[in-house]
């Protein structure tokens, strides 16, 4: 019931009619401008943290990760072999709660030496993934949430983007733990260089929804820690069968070219109050501690 409640409520935020909603859902309410965060700035990798495989926190080894032109660019022209050294560029703060929308393309051709054709045209935004402290030297992709980003292959075959995978953790797909590591959306097939506009609603350990270009191709929900598809991590940042609230948010360097040309972030976990200056009517966690209210005027 919780999670239905949640979603009727994002569903609400974002002007869309849920299943469990009535069939003509009020206004929604208005956002502010200025209340989305832009985590890329378009002039500079402040905020962001690289984590490389065979490589320490920090190292952004071989510039894989760079701004040029106002874009967030991954690249390996500096790499004489890809050799399996999986890149995630972590943002300082964690969240639970929130809209996440990332706009990218995929350019140019794979890495030398890369993982192979899975890998053509694929990256990702790694959702509630946990503190890039606490992974591994050697460790390969952090124990997260998956938004999978796919480019088309322009021979006429069809592949999605937005799916999710899942390494380290396990998701609940219409009722039942989904038993694969990665599940296809619906979205279409973008072929070449062209810009997608991705974007996630992400309810705490509730319901994740997945959008492109303003079309909802996937939802799941109770994301947990299980499964498999992550190698030479800390046994002790994987408890199975615990759900996941939330987390860090990541960038993937997987041996494809990508650019992204906007990070923005809406934190839908706030003051709840009407009576404090800072409500907001989209939220849909309530944060008590963080609602201002006035002052009373100073007795004369």
């Amino acid at each position: 019931m919780r999670t239905a409640n949640m979603l009727t409520m994002a569903c609400v935020l974002l002007g869309t009619s849920p299943v469990l909603a009535q069939s003509t859902p009020p206004p929604a309410p208005t956002v502010p401008a200025g209340d989305w965060i832009e985590l890329f700035n378009g002039k500079s990798l402040e905020g962001w943290t690289p984590k490389i495989t065979k490589h320490a926190l920090g190292e952004n080894f071989a510039d894989t990760f760079r701004v040029k032109n106002g874009l967030l660019q991954v690249r390996y022209d500096k790499y004489q072999n890809f050799d399996s050294q999986f890149g995630h560029l972590f943002y300082q703060t964690p969240y639970s709660y929130y809209r996440l929308v990332v706009e990218y393309r995929f350019v140019g051709e794979q890495a030398k030496g890369n993982p192979g054709a899975w890998a053509f045209r694929n990256s990702g935004a790694m959702l509630h993934s946990q503190d890039p402290k606490t992974m591994t030297r050697d460790q390969d992709f952090p124990i997260s949430i998956e938004g999978q980003l796919l480019g088309g292959k322009s021979d006429g075959s069809a592949r999605p983007t937005m799916n999710v995978c899942t390494p380290g953790t396990e998701i609940v797909v219409n009722g039942s733990l989904y038993p694969e590591h990665c599940l296809n959306s619906t979205s279409p097939t973008f072929d070449g260089d062209q810009w997608v506009r991705a974007e996630f609603l992400v309810l705490g350990s509730g319901q994740i929804t997945h959008f492109v270009n303003g079309e909802k191709v996937l939802e799941y929900a109770l994301p947990q820690y299980g499964g498999g598809v992550v190698h030479n991590h800390d046994p002790a940042a994987k408890p199975d069968g615990k759900l996941i609230e939330g987390g860090y948010i990541s960038l993937q360097s997987e041996s494809h070219p990508i650019d992204f040309r906007k990070v923005s972030l809406l934190n839908l976990a706030g003051c709840m109050d009407p009576k404090a200056g800072n409500y907001r009517a989209y939220y849909v966690k309530s944060e008590p501690a963080a609602c201002q209210y006035a002052r009373p005027a100073a007795t004369p």
